[in-house]
C-alpha cells in the first residue's frame, strides 16, 4: 500500500456547490485518472474509500458529488431528487462535465488517460458522459443499466462494463435487454456481468439510518459479490487504463 494524499474540492454544478473527494497517489508525476460516481443517496465514505483505494493502486481519483454535499437517508427525498435527474440527460452530463473539469485541472492528472466508474445514479452519469462523446478510456458501472436517447450511444468511444444483481427489481431483465440492445446496436465493446442472487445496491455495505425510515425494497448488501464486482472494476481499469503505457 502506498502513501496517498486526499482533500475535498468544491465546484459548482446543477445550481449547487458540489463537494468532491480527490485522492492522489504518491509521487509528483502525471498519472491516469478515474472519476468515481456515487449511487443516488449521494457521496459518502464508501465512495471516498473507493477513490482512496484507486489512489493506492496509482490512479488519481475523484469521487464526485451529485447533491451539493448532501447524503440522503430518506428514500423519498432521494427519489424526489434523483428521478428528475435521471430523466434529464443534459443535467446528468452537466454534473459529469463539472467533475471531469475538476479532475482534468488537477496537475497530477494525465488528461488523455481518464476513465469513469459509477454506482447507480453516478453510473448513469458516467454513461451519459460517454454518450456525449467524452474521450474516456473505459466506463464501468454497477446497478446502472440506463439507456440513453436514440442513437447517442454510438458516440461512446471506449469499452463499457456493467454489473447488476440478478434479483435487482430496479434493473430487471427487461432493462438489461434494453441496455445491451442499445450497446450492441451502437457497436460498443460492452460486457454485462449478472451477479446471481444479488439485489440492488449489492455492492454497498449496510449503513445506519433513522429508525423512522425504511430501506427501499429490493435493496441489500451481498459481501461476496461486492468484492467480486470491485475486482471486476479494477480489472477493467487494468485492461483499458493501465498505470504504465
Amino acid at each position: 500500500m502506498t502513501t496517498i494524499t486526499t482533500r475535498s474540492v468544491e465546484y459548482p454544478a446543477d445550481g449547487l456547490t458540489m463537494i468532491g473527494h480527490l485522492a492522489l497517489p504518491a509521487g509528483v508525476d502525471r498519472r491516469p485518472a478515474v472519476l468515481v460516481g456515487p449511487e443516488g443517496t449521494g457521496l459518502n465514505d464508501f465512495q471516498r474509500r473507493r477513490a482512496d483505494a484507486l489512489a493506492e493502486l496509482g490512479y488519481v481519483a475523484l469521487a464526485f458529488d451529485i447533491h451539493g454535499g448532501r447524503w440522503f437517508t430518506d428514500p423519498e427525498e432521494m427519489l424526489a431528487r434523483c428521478m428528475p435527474l435521471l430523466a434529464d440527460p443534459d443535467r446528468m452530463r452537466d454534473i459529469g462535465h463539472a467533475a471531469l473539469d475538476v479532475l482534468r485541472a488537477e496537475p497530477r492528472t494525465d488528461p488523455d488517460r481518464i476513465a469513469a466508474i459509477g454506482y447507480g445514479t453516478g453510473g448513469a452519469i458516467a454513461l451519459e458522459l460517454g454518450r456525449d462523446g467524452v474521450d474516456l478510456r473505459a466506463i464501468g458501472t454497477v446497478n446502472a443499466l440506463t439507456t440513453g436517447r436514440p442513437g447517442e450511444a454510438a458516440r461512446i468511444r471506449c469499452p463499457v462494463w456493467t454489473g447488476v444483481g440478478s434479483e435487482d427489481p430496479i434493473m430487471p431483465p427487461a432493462q438489461r435487454d434494453a441496455f445491451t440492445a442499445e450497446m450492441q446496436s451502437a457497436g460498443i465493446d460492452w460486457r454485462l456481468v449478472v451477479y446471481g442472487g444479488a439485489l440492488h445496491a449489492f455492492h454497498h455495505p449496510p449503513v445506519d439510518i433513522p429508525v423512522d425510515q425504511t430501506v427501499l425494497p429490493g435493496v441489500g448488501y451481498h459481501p461476496r459479490h461486492a468484492q467480486r464486482a470491485w475486482r471486476d472494476v479494477v480489472a477493467l481499469l487494468d485492461e483499458c487504463l493501465p498505470l504504465t503505457e
